[in-house]
């Protein structure tokens, strides 16, 4: 069994520092990080009455929601997929 190292990195999202840590690369949890942030100042704009717990959720709620869709047409064009390996082997 292999052992994937850790990487941590410290990052600000919507005026608060979170120390992160992952297997992932370090630039990729900053832009997690930064999507989020984007994300939560999007909402907030639109929502200026929303406290940060509110605001939270809601960026949660819109990215599991995006989350499902695309893995949702993932679904489909593996099937599509599979369906044409079937028609060419016949």
């Amino acid at each position: 069994m292999s052992v994937q190292r850790k990487n941590r990195v410290s990052v600000e999202i919507f005026g608060q520092t979170y120390n992160i840590v992952g297997t992932e690369s370090a630039g990729l949890m900053r832009f997690v990080a930064a999507t989020v942030d984007d994300q939560m100042r999007v909402i907030k704009r639109a929502n200026p009455s929303l406290d940060s717990a509110k605001l939270a959720v809601l960026t949660a709620c819109n990215a599991v929601n995006d989350y499902l869709k695309l893995k949702n047409q993932v679904e489909i064009l593996e099937t599509e997929l599979k369906n044409l390996k079937d028609e060419v082997n016949g």
